[in-house]
């Protein structure tokens, strides 16, 4: 069962935040951090997976995303405050994160910024800095994702005008392994995605945004434990950023799953279930 509420801040602002709640009082809370653009749901396809190891899921809407207020200027660096202020609304003082695509800096963010709360990150799919010295940000990229992060590095103008023009999502983003997940296993997905559009495009602006400017930490700055995932056909984001992730953060392990794409990846999740697992059960923690 998962247990919705609202995280209040003095500024009027709130938070949506989700919990599938504790099984037992030795279940490790694992923050899901969503991708874009997606709605903060946690992962359902993970639901019995999770249950198998003793894991609790904990997820919030990224501001302008679901039932989250708008904050403008968010920086990826912002998500840290979010993350502990649900934390701290739900008791939680050790928790490990796992992010998908655009959630994958957030769940970094986490680790340099919660560095005393963060058990372990799980970097799923997910973006290099911009500015990643020696890393062709691009290459790889679909051609209607790369002109929608060149849009953003131009600003919140060029971007939401480049959107407005946009007449449907480019399938080609996808590879047939990613149509495949997302037709049978991973559909859940598309749902918390179509939810995510159909409230208007802030939040994924917002991201876009977030993602080429400065992310307000360096990958350096994570010491825990990291996986970082990532599928070899990628074409969302391309397979050399999750390389080149793996050779900046200090303890990085990567997993470079050859024939998979953006979404198929996912498909083996539970081995990452199992990962942070290990590394709860290897670190002193109290939950």
């Amino acid at each position: 069962m998962v247990t919705e509420i609202d995280v209040a801040w003095r500024d009027g602002r709130r938070l949506h935040a989700y919990d599938t709640g504790p099984d037992s009082p030795a279940a490790l809370a694992v923050f899901w951090l969503h991708g874009t653009p997606n709605t903060g749901e946690p992962p359902e396809p993970l639901f019995a997976a999770a249950a198998e190891r003793g894991i609790r899921w904990v997820s919030y809407d990224r501001p302008s995303y679901g039932g989250s207020s708008p904050l403008r200027g968010r920086t990826v660096a912002s998500a840290a405050v979010d993350i502990a202020a649900v934390a701290d609304v739900l008791g939680l003082r050790r928790f490990a994160v796992m992010g998908h695509s655009g959630g994958g800096p957030h769940a970094l963010a986490a680790g340099a910024l919660l560095a005393a709360r963060v058990i372990a990150v799980v970097s799923v799919s997910g973006l290099a800095p911009y500015d990643a010295e020696g890393l062709d940000w691009y290459a790889g990229m679909g051609a209607a994702g790369a002109a929608e992060s060149r849009a953003a590095a131009h600003g919140r103008a060029a971007l939401t005008a480049l959107l407005a023009a946009e007449e449907e999502f480019d399938p080609e983003m996808f590879t047939a392994e990613d149509r495949a997940a997302l037709q049978g296993p991973w559909a859940w997905l598309g749902g918390v995605a179509g939810q995510a559009v159909e409230a208007g495009p802030d939040g994924l602006i917002d991201d876009k945004l977030a993602y080429v400017a400065p992310w307000g930490f360096e990958p350096a700055d994570v010491r825990q434990p990291v996986l970082v995932v990532h599928g070899g056909q990628d074409r969302m984001v391309p397979s050399a950023h999750g390389e080149w992730l793996a050779r900046h953060l200090p303890t990085a392990e990567l997993r470079l799953s050859p024939a998979d794409g953006h979404i198929s990846v996912l498909l083996s999740a539970d081995e990452a279930l199992d990962w942070l697992r290990e590394q709860a059960n290897g670190r002193w923690w109290n939950g």
